[in-house]
């Protein structure tokens, strides 16, 4: 239990990114060129984002996790970043002659993105701290679902100290993962949980899926809404917050972020998920990836019909 008064703290693990993000009025054919009208240069990675996320909503973060050579430019500035919104830092492990990952984003008017990136293999050996350490006064976990082989021991032991462990998932699982089932929560976009079973509806892939986890299930459809499967294993619904999307990187990662600290909070499932589709809402309403975050004043303001 977090003592009256102290803000929970929630330990994000993932691989964070140096985002160059482009605006630009249509994604050019192959082959062909495009003008940008707007560049920025950010930091972003999913369990990053998620971890500013938390931060600006009120949460203390840490975050572990690999990060290239200390000689090079992108975790320099990636660091700094970090260390202007507040994110313990402590547990980033640098490793000597690896890359930060840099990813190249083209964003269209609609908000809607196009992206590709470098990782360095040689992240994934990367050997976290030890797992006493890690969960001290630790109230949640947030991983990245492509980190499972780094970061699986830890979340097991984080629920057996009955610690909840979020999983936000942005690419198809393996029926095999390690995270499906050492995940309290895992938290699917709609496009990798239909991947994941190969069932192009989202209710009944999650349905399926209830047979291999027993962790709670939820699947982000945008502007749809979020569907999920209460501990009856019914299906419900959480809608979104209508808003001009101007930009959705990040949005996914926002909302796990979000989710993650209002059950850290004490919130039930159901008044989390609409905690961070308010926040993610707010999110897509402009321009900065996870830099784009909302402080919790606006998502309280949302939430109470106020904006």
């Amino acid at each position: 239990m977090v003592p009256s008064g102290i803000a929970p703290r929630i330990l994000c693990i993932g691989i964070p990114v140096r985002d160059l993000t482009f605006r630009v009025e249509a994604v050019p054919a192959r082959g062909r060129k495009a003008n940008a009208s707007h560049l920025a240069e950010i930091c972003g990675g999913n369990a990053l984002n998620a971890a500013i996320s938390i931060a600006r909503l009120g949460g203390r973060v840490a975050f572990a996790g690999p990060m290239g050579d200390a000689r090079e430019t992108s975790s320099g500035f990636i660091l700094e970043r970090m260390a202007a919104e507040g994110i313990d830092t402590a547990h980033i492990v640098r490793m000597p002659d690896v890359t930060t990952p840099v990813s190249a984003i083209m964003i269209e008017p609609s908000g809607e993105r196009t992206l590709t990136i470098y990782r360095d293999p040689a992240l994934w050996s990367v050997k976290l701290s030890e797992s006493g350490e890690l969960l001290a006064d630790c109230q949640g976990v947030l991983v990245e679902s492509r980190c499972g082989v780094f970061a699986t021991s830890l979340c097991t032991e984080a629920r057996r100290r009955g610690i909840p462990v979020i999983v936000g998932v942005d690419r198809a699982m393996a029926l095999q993962d390690s995270l499906l089932t050492a995940a309290s929560h895992l938290l699917f976009a709609s496009e990798q949980v239909q991947e994941t079973v190969g069932i192009t509806d989202d209710g009944e892939a999650l349905k399926c899926l209830a047979g291999l986890t027993p962790a709670f299930l939820a699947a982000t459809r945008g502007p749809r809404g979020t569907i999920w499967l209460n501990a009856a294993g019914e299906l419900e619904e959480t809608a979104a917050f209508p808003v001009q999307a101007v930009d959705t990187l990040g949005a996914g990662d926002v909302f796990h972020g979000a989710f993650a600290l209002g059950l850290a909070e004490g919130k039930g499932v159901r008044e989390a998920l609409r905690f961070a589709a308010a926040a993610a809402a707010l999110k897509c309403s402009r321009h900065g990836g996870g830099l784009a975050a909302p402080q919790r004043v606006e998502v309280e303001e949302l939430l109470q019909g106020k904006l």
